[in-house]
């Protein structure tokens, strides 16, 4: 900068201060998946988050009231009529937009989110008669509503429930369409001649649709996997010993009684934890969707390398920008997406997975923020499926391209015509020494046609049916059984 030059000022907003975004209304979203990306993945909302929390929690709590009625496990309970029953579920039905403001504030005022629901719910008790009648036992049995419960029943079983609907209502069947899709692709293009790459290098031809039901088949592996996860819940006290509820009703049998109400649910009963239910099988799930993400994020980079090479050409979106410099660009953007957000993903549910199996002695509150971000985890994951299936339905194959590859490149011949010389120095035919030394000098790093393969061919010496087969071969039909390889997506 010369000695007489004035520095550059920072440059600043003209007139007024700026907005303060933090309180503009209706609130900005902080995060993508909130915000840019709301659309594909609200789904989610209905299952994991707070609000999503808050419900389960309230449907717990009604559901273990209903219980302890309907088995009688507390001496002097009233049993509760089937509209009583109908009243208290009603209230996880109804709750909305005007029920999480209510508990919101409730919460204000407790600074305790499960206490929070334990009055929300005692409120809606004391206000049956107003629906049910003056007759009504509700407003009676309010000291039943959280018994004998610490918070972590209640939550436990909450969790389980809402990361249970978002892997079944809504991430595997997202999931499931997409390996579909991409087993379907695969199905359409098992004949089609690919020459293969390893390391980067031309190699033993392939068919795409071989190369995609490998992924397929990976893919639905994982699936099956989480299919088959299990979802526990406990409800036995401050420490996972029944301590309160055997002071308090001494001749229940508190473990039957616990475990009904679990597998009730539709949970799987754990009978031994500390204060918490020790998470293992969220960990054990998150593995397994990792996993899947890995793969797929293996299929996003592997068909962005296809894209690059012009095996798949980019359908454009009418309207549509690839660069904002260069027009004639289509850009594999949900590809790249994609991959993005797989590695996200996979970051949140590693440390989920990495986190919630340790507490310190018989609790600790890490996995209370810890377990908050399960949504993100799950979100990041749904985005990129949603732009895979996105990606893969704008696609076509360029079977030009693949033929004037496999045409370019007779030379990947090597394998096949050495292998014959093999087999046939074993059946006792002379000449057929060092063949793959022969291939090898033939072959690395020319480019030969196919006369040049068949001249060699026809002077090997090979009985005349090996040459004559060898002779009819072609790079293009060098693919092997990869066509029907792919029948193995329908076993």
């Amino acid at each position: 900068m010369p000695a007489n030059a004035t520095p550059a000022q920072p440059a600043q907003p003209t007139g007024a201060a700026r907005v303060a975004l933090a309180d503009v209304v209706p609130p900005i979203a902080l995060g993508p998946l909130d915000g840019r990306y709301r659309g594909a993945v609200a789904p989610l909302v209905d299952h994991l988050s707070e609000a999503a929390l808050n419900r389960e929690r309230v449907h717990v709590e009604v559901e273990w009231l209903i219980h302890l009625t309907s088995h009688q496990v507390v001496p002097g309970a009233p049993t509760l009529a089937g509209e009583e029953q109908a009243y208290l579920r009603d209230v996880v039905a109804t709750f909305g937009a005007e029920q999480i403001a209510e508990l919101g504030a409730i919460e204000k005022v407790t600074v305790h989110d499960v206490k929070a629901v334990e009055y929300f719910l005692k409120a809606r008790l004391a206000a049956a008669p107003a629906s049910l009648g003056p007759d009504t036992v509700l407003p009676g049995v309010g000291e039943l509503v959280h018994f004998a419960c610490t918070s972590e029943d209640i939550n436990n079983l909450s969790y389980a429930l809402m990361v249970r609907g978002a892997v079944h209502d809504v991430w595997l069947p997202a999931a499931r369409a997409l390996v579909a899709q991409i087993a379907e692709l695969a199905r359409e293009h098992r004949g089609a001649a690919m020459l293969a790459r390893t390391h980067g290098q031309p190699a033993t031809p392939t068919t795409l649709g071989k190369e995609l039901a490998v992924l397929t088949h990976r893919l639905d592996r994982q699936l099956k996997r989480i299919e088959r996860a299990e979802y526990l819940g406990k409800l036995n006290g401050a420490t996972g010993t029944y301590g309160a509820h055997l002071a308090a009703v001494p001749g229940a049998d508190w473990q039957e009684v616990s475990r009904t109400f679990v597998e009730h649910l539709g949970l799987t009963w754990n009978p031994l934890t500390t204060q918490i239910e020790s998470h293992d099988w969220q960990a054990e799930l998150y593995s397994d969707l990792a996993r899947f993400n890995r793969v797929l994020h293996n299929l996003a980079t592997d068909m962005w390398t296809y894209i690059s090479m012009g095996v798949f050409i980019q359908v454009p979106v009418p309207g549509a920008t690839g660069s904002s410099t260069m027009p004639h660009k289509v850009n594999p953007i949900r590809f790249e997406n994609a991959e993005a957000n797989l590695e996200l993903s996979c970051a949140l549910l590693d440390t989920l997975a990495a986190t919630l199996v340790t507490s310190r002695l018989q609790r600790d509150l890490t996995d209370s923020t810890t377990q908050r971000n399960i949504g993100p985890a799950f979100g990041h994951s749904l985005l990129a499926i949603d732009n895979l299936h996105r990606g893969l339905g704008a696609l076509h194959v360029d079977h030009d391209l693949l033929a004037r590859d496999l045409d370019a490149n007779w030379e990947v011949l090597g394998e096949p015509v050495q292998s014959a010389m093999r087999a046939a120095s074993v059946a006792g035919v002379t000449g057929m020494e060092n063949p793959y030394e022969r291939l090898k000098e033939l072959t690395r790093g020319k480019r030969l046609t196919g006369a040049d393969m068949r001249e060699f061919i026809g002077g090997l010496g090979l009985p005349d049916d090996v040459a004559a087969r060898l002779a009819e071969l072609t790079p293009a039909s060098y693919t092997g059984l990869s066509a029907k390889l792919v029948e193995h997506l329908d076993d």
